[in-house]
C-alpha cells in the first residue's frame, strides 16, 4: 500500500472503527462469533491482491447478515467480504501471505491476518476464541476492538479533562478581554489562549475516535462533545485576525500550527509564540494591540462581514472605543441604529473589564 499521511491513516482507522462499532451489522456478526467461542478471520474487501494470497475455500456471493457470518465462521478457513461489506464473497478460504513480511504476532491466525493486511492494504478482522477478543489489523498495526464499557470509561475521563480545559479557556479569554480594554495585552497573554485552544482540539480528536468506536452507544458523548467544542474554532480565527503581525500572511500566523508541537512543547509559551508566527523580535512581554475583531464579533445584531468592515475602518480596538456614533456612521452599511448598537456593546465590554479589574 502506498505511503499515507498520519492524518489519512487516522481517518482510515476511524472509518473502520465506525464500521465495527456497536449497533452495526458487522459488529453484531463478530459478537455472535465471539459468544459462540469459535474464532474467525475476516478480510474486509476483495481485490486481486487478496485473490493472489487466497487458496481453497468456496465462492458464495450472498447477502451479508450477522447470522450468515456466524455460521460460516464455524468452518475451517477465513471469510472474504465485498469492499462495501454488503456481501459475503467466499468462505473456508486458506490464506498464504508472504512469510517474509515482518510481524510481531505469534498466534497463527493473528500472524496471518497481519501479513494479509500489510501485503494487500485491505483491513482484516480476527476473533480470538481463546482470548475472547476482536482485533482489527490495518496499515501494519493491530487495534483492539473493545467493549463499550471499556471505551466509555476512558472517554469519560477525557471528557472531564476537556471540561476543565474549557473552563480555563473561558478564564483566559475573559482575562484577555480585560487586558484589551486597558491596552495591556502581551504576547504571553495571547499564547495562553492559543494553548488552551490546541489542548481542547487534541482532546476533541481523541473523543471523536471514541465516538466512532462506540457507534450507537456514543450518541450522548457526541452531544457533550459538541457542547464543549462549540465556538472554539471561531475563537481561534478571531485570535488570528486580531493579533496577526503586520505584513504577515494568513498561512504564516496560525493557531492551527500548534498541532505540530509535542505535549511538552505546547506548555512552553515562547515555543507556542514562535510556532504561531510571532516574529523573533516579539518576546513574551512584548505589548501588542488587538484590532477588535473578537469584541465586535460578540456584539448582537452586527453581521460578521459588517463587523470586519468596522474593524478595518478604525484599525484598532482602542480606536473603536474612542469612536463616536457619528464616526461609526461613516462606515458603509452602518446607520444610526447599528452605530448605537456598536457604541453600547463596546461600552458594556469596557464596563465589564473595569469591574473585573476592581474585583
Amino acid at each position: 500500500m502506498p505511503d499515507i499521511t498520519p492524518a489519512e491513516r487516522q481517518a482510515r482507522l476511524r472509518r473502520y472503527q465506525a464500521l465495527l462499532a456497536p449497533g452495526t451489522p458487522l459488529r453484531e456478526g463478530l459478537e455472535r462469533i465471539l459468544h459462540g467461542r469459535t474464532g474467525a478471520l475476516v478480510v474486509l474487501g476483495n481485490t486481486r491482491k487478496v485473490e493472489r494470497v487466497s487458496t481453497g475455500g468456496f465462492g458464495l456471493d450472498v447477502q451479508f447478515t450477522p447470522t450468515a457470518l456466524r455460521e460460516l465462521a464455524k468452518m475451517d478457513g477465513g471469510i472474504v467480504l465485498s469492499s462495501d461489506f454488503e456481501r459475503i464473497l467466499a468462505a473456508g478460504v486458506h490464506f498464504v501471505p508472504d512469510g517474509t513480511i515482518p510481524t510481531v504476532e505469534t498466534g497463527t491466525r493473528h500472524r496471518t491476518a497481519d501479513r494479509i493486511a500489510q501485503q494487500t492494504g485491505i483491513p482484516v478482522v480476527t476473533v480470538s476464541a481463546s482470548m475472547s477478543t476482536i482485533a482489527l489489523f490495518l496499515d501494519g498495526q493491530r487495534h483492539q476492538i473493545e467493549q463499550s464499557e471499556q471505551i466509555l470509561s476512558r472517554a469519560n475521563q477525557a471528557l472531564a479533562t476537556m471540561t476543565r480545559y474549557r473552563e480555563r479557556l473561558g478564564e483566559h479569554t475573559r482575562s484577555l478581554s480585560t487586558l484589551e480594554v486597558h491596552d495591556q495585552v502581551s504576547v504571553k497573554d495571547v499564547t495562553k489562549v492559543a494553548q488552551r485552544i490546541e489542548m481542547i482540539r487534541r482532546l476533541e480528536s481523541e473523543l471523536r475516535a471514541y465516538v466512532a468506536a462506540l457507534g450507537v452507544d456514543g450518541r450522548l458523548l457526541q452531544m457533550q462533545l459538541y457542547e464543549l467544542t462549540q465556538g472554539v474554532d471561531d475563537l481561534a480565527t478571531l485570535l488570528e485576525l486580531d493579533y496577526r503581525p503586520e505584513q504577515t500572511d494568513e498561512a504564516t500566523f496560525r493557531v492551527g500550527a500548534l498541532e505540530q508541537l509535542t505535549s511538552t512543547e505546547l506548555l512552553e509559551n515562547l515555543v507556542v509564540a514562535r510556532t504561531m508566527g510571532f516574529p523573533d523580535d516579539h518576546h513574551l512581554e512584548t505589548r501588542i494591540s488587538p484590532r477588535g475583531h473578537r469584541q465586535i464579533a460578540h456584539l448582537d445584531r452586527i453581521p460578521s462581514m459588517l463587523g470586519r468592515r468596522v474593524v478595518e475602518h478604525f484599525g484598532s480596538l482602542q480606536a473603536l472605543f474612542g469612536a463616536k456614533t457619528s464616526d461609526l456612521m461613516e462606515v458603509d452599511g452602518i446607520g444610526e441604529g447599528r452605530a448605537r448598537l456598536v457604541r453600547e456593546g463596546l461600552a458594556r465590554v469596557a464596563e465589564s473589564a473595569y469591574s473585573d479589574r476592581v474585583d
